[in-house]
Parts: structure tokens; C-alpha cells; sequence
């Protein structure tokens, strides 16, 4: 039997889409239709935030999406000597937070995540914090709401094809 999964393909450790791999093991036979297209907007911006870590405290990632708008940052300016002369080492001295596979409930994820950063932060600067606008709302209120400051980075654009 054939399957139609609406969504974007990922690679577990063998290399395979855990899902496709999973279905697989029933006799099914999966195919992947990613259901949206994806645009970085304010990248400019965002890069321009990477380039004075002076400003931040740290960073928040909740996506693959945040790290790879910093790589495309990095690429896009010709950053990456700079990046490794001093970016990389002053944003390393920084706490820098990640959220880790999307498999358990994003809220539950994010709730946890508010919890370690606030455990952990009491510097006065913001955390720079890369983020769509579906998770930035809920963390930014949790962590608003415990007096940690954080700035979203840039915005991106999903729009259903």
C-alpha cells in the first residue's frame, strides 16, 4: 500500500526518513510531499545583529531553520574570516540555547527550554533569538514573563504552495 506523507524529509542516524523507514517496517510504502515553501526575511538585519555579539547575551535556537539563516549570514556577507577570526569565539563565550529533535510536543520543548534558560540568565542584555513566528510568541512570553530579555533575530516566511 502506498502513503502520502505532507511533510519535509529528514535523516535519522542510518540516513533515512525515521517515518518512511517506520512505515517501511509494516509493508507500506511512503512517499514525502513537502507542503511548504520557506523564505528568509531580514536576513540584513540578522546578520547584521551575528556581527556585534557585544549586544547579546547569548543565543536561542529552536529550529534547524535558526542555524542555518546564521550560516547563510556568514556565506551571504563573505563573514566567514571574520567569523573565525573573532565572531566565533566571542559568541562562544556566550550561553547559546538549542531545542533539540522535533519529535516531542514543541510547547512541552519550549516550556522546558524557558525553564533552563531562566534558571541560567541574569545578564542585561538580550539573547538574540532566531525564530519563526510560531515558536517566537510562546518563548518570548515565558521568558519575558521571568524578566529575561531576548530579541528575535530575523523573520521568515512560510507560505503554503
Amino acid at each position: 500500500m502506498a502513503v502520502l506523507l505532507l511533510k519535509d524529509p529528514e535523516e535519522d542516524d542510518c540516513g533515512q526518513d525515521p517515518y518512511i523507514r517506520e512505515l517501511g517496517l509494516y509493508g507500506l510504502e511512503a512517499t514525502l510531499i513537502p507542503v511548504l515553501s520557506f523564505e528568509f526575511l531580514s536576513l540584513p538585519s540578522f546578520s547584521e545583529k551575528l556581527s556585534h555579539p557585544e549586544g547579546y547575551g547569548g543565543l536561542i535556537f529552536t529550529s534547524p531553520r535558526a542555524v542555518e539563516a546564521v550560516e547563510l549570514c556568514l556565506e551571504k556577507d563573505n563573514k566567514t574570516k571574520v567569523w573565525r577570526k573573532s565572531l566565533k569565539e566571542k559568541w562562544n563565550a556566550k550561553s547559546v540555547y538549542v531545542v533539540g529533535n522535533a519529535t516531542a510536543s514543541l510547547v512541552n520543548k519550549i516550556e522546558k527550554l524557558a525553564e533552563c534558560i531562566c534558571s541560567r540568565e541574569s545578564s542585561a542584555l538580550p539573547l538574540l533569538f532566531p525564530c519563526g513566528t510560531l515558536k517566537r510568541e510562546i518563548l518570548l512570553k515565558m521568558l519575558k514573563d521571568r524578566g529575561i530579555p531576548a530579541a528575535p533575530g530575523y523573520r521568515p516566511q512560510q507560505d503554503p504552495e
